[in-house]
């Protein structure tokens, strides 16, 4: 299984998040891009992992002084300690900024861990560093107050919201420089085919854009005579 995983994720990481945005869309799935975050920084491949999640409620000021983080059982800290190698990170912020979901050291501290990105529909602080890290992490905005302002971290890895898309433990989390997309576990090793052989035809109808062909019967491929030049490619682009 851990196998099939790291396969899984390797395709992820040739696709955009463009295309399993349409991918899920053909498959019924219309909400699946979380809405309102960015990436700290460019990006060679795409963030690939299953998401662990982090879920936030509005602070009260009696239950959230600056001491509760000596408490060793704080669910952000544990969540940075507990979050698995390889996993993401995702933690729901309510769509709310003012105050940081995290800061530099605990995102260090999922780097050195082996995580697999940072996501937050809320704010980072200390983000100029976050973006140095080499982890990638997605944001709202910058913030600088520090999250006991206004979160209280209350559930970990439960189902949350996260920028308006329902996110399960498990669920894959992709991310690049146009968002991130939430694909559900049940259908990602087909999503991740799928993907592949878009991508593909999409590189061949790219080459043919440049070189001067019109989009109509090309795009989608409704011509005569288009599937089975796209298949020629293929097989040349292979040799």
């Amino acid at each position: 299984m851990a196998n099939q995983s790291k396969t899984t994720i390797e395709k992820l990481q040739k696709v955009s998040t463009a295309t399993v945005a349409t991918c899920l869309f053909k498959k019924g799935l219309r909400n699946q891009y979380i809405q309102n975050v960015f990436p700290l920084k460019k990006m060679s491949v795409p963030m690939v992992g299953q998401a662990y999640t982090l879920r936030y409620i509005p602070a009260r000021e009696d239950l959230n002084p600056i001491k509760v983080f000596k408490d060793p059982k704080h669910l952000q800290r544990v969540a940075v300690e507990e979050c698995p190698a390889g996993q993401v990170l995702v933690i729901d912020s309510r769509q709310d900024p003012r105050a940081a979901s995290a800061g530099s050291i605990l995102a260090t501290r999922l780097m050195q861990r082996g995580v697999a990105g940072l996501v937050t529909d809320g704010g980072f602080r200390d983000s100029e560093e976050i973006a140095q890290l080499n982890m990638p992490s997605f944001h709202v905005q910058p913030s600088a107050p520090t999250n006991l302002t206004l979160h209280q971290a209350i559930a970990i890895n439960d189902p949350i919201g996260c920028g308006g898309v329902a996110v399960f433990p498990g669920d894959y989390i992709m991310g690049d420089e146009d968002g991130v997309m939430v694909i559900p576990q049940h259908m990602v090793e087909t999503v991740a085919d799928e993907c592949l052989t878009m991508t593909e035809f999409e590189d061949f109808v790219m080459e043919k854009v440049r070189a001067g062909s019109s989009v109509i019967g090309l795009y989608p491929p409704t011509a005569k005579g288009v599937q089975a030049e796209f298949q020629k490619w293929q097989e040349h682009k292979d040799l």
